[in-house]
């Protein structure tokens, strides 16, 4: 195991491997609240079949957001510089709503570079502009902890948030520890994320996972993406926003056939 903060092109990023290097890069990328801390379950699982490195994306847990605004190119890119940095030339990608949309970008603008791509709880365009920039400017003036409150009802269902109580209240106590303007900052680069008229141009192997009870990224919007990129697979696991926390064994299971699979 490394832990390790990185000084990229334009700001610090923070990031973790598991795993023996000489195996097969698994990459993962955080939602938007959250931090690498969130792929535990999917990284001990994982770890003696793949190298798997995982990132606090940009304005999230350790890593800064480098003061300028940025939009999804910029994660992408992070993600580039981030493989350079570890001289990996290929990596399977793993990422979740957010994550999932720098995925999207990756596998748009930067196919050479993926083997395999796993697109969670996402879509190829999430909410709409006003409302990422109505919470931005929300989380700039009253603090994080305005969106705090209401999270678990987007990110787990009912039932999960009374059965695992301790695993919610470590969720959010990591989204209320975000820095604010690192959070608005990203919130404001997925009010301009549409990568509606680009998704058909995706030739990597592709699977899509989505949360049957999701309300954030249904169902019909993994449909939607599955119908676009040619091949792609599609998988639905018993959860809400975060499948791979409230359905870890489902999501792994789902995540470790596809990135072992020859063909994808």
């Amino acid at each position: 195991m490394v832990v390790t903060t990185w000084n990229g092109e334009d700001t610090l990023l923070h990031y973790r491997t598991d795993g023996e290097r000489g195996k097969p890069c698994l990459l993962l990328s955080n939602s938007l609240g959250t931090d690498l801390s969130m792929w535990d379950t999917q990284a001990a699982d994982l770890a003696s079949d793949f190298y798997v490195v995982r990132y606090d994306t940009r304005g999230h847990g350790r890593s800064a957001s480098g003061g300028a605004p940025f939009g999804i190119e910029r994660l992408g890119l992070d993600v580039v510089a981030l493989l350079d940095h570890l001289d990996i030339a290929r990596a399977a990608f793993c990422g979740i709503s957010m994550g999932g949309l720098t995925g999207q970008w990756l596998g748009i603008h930067q196919p050479q570079r993926l083997t395999k791509l796993v697109l969670a709880n996402t879509a190829a365009r999430i909410g709409t502009a006003d409302a990422w920039l109505a919470r931005a400017a929300q989380v700039r003036r009253d603090g994080i902890a305005t969106v705090a409150d209401g999270a678990a009802a987007r990110w787990f269902t009912s039932a999960f948030i009374a059965r695992e109580a301790a695993t919610v209240a470590r969720m959010i106590a990591t989204l209320r520890g975000q820095d604010a303007e690192g959070y608005a900052a990203c919130c404001a680069a997925l009010a301009q994320a549409d990568l509606r008229a680009q998704v058909a141009t995706i030739a990597v192997p592709t699977l899509v996972i989505a949360g049957e009870h999701d309300p954030v990224t249904t169902v019909d919007d993994a449909r939607w993406l599955q119908r676009q990129v040619a091949g792609a697979q599609l998988a639905q696991v018993p959860a809400s926003h975060l499948s791979n926390v409230e359905a870890a064994q489902a999501f792994t299971a789902q995540l470790h056939a596809f990135v072992s699979s020859p063909a994808g």
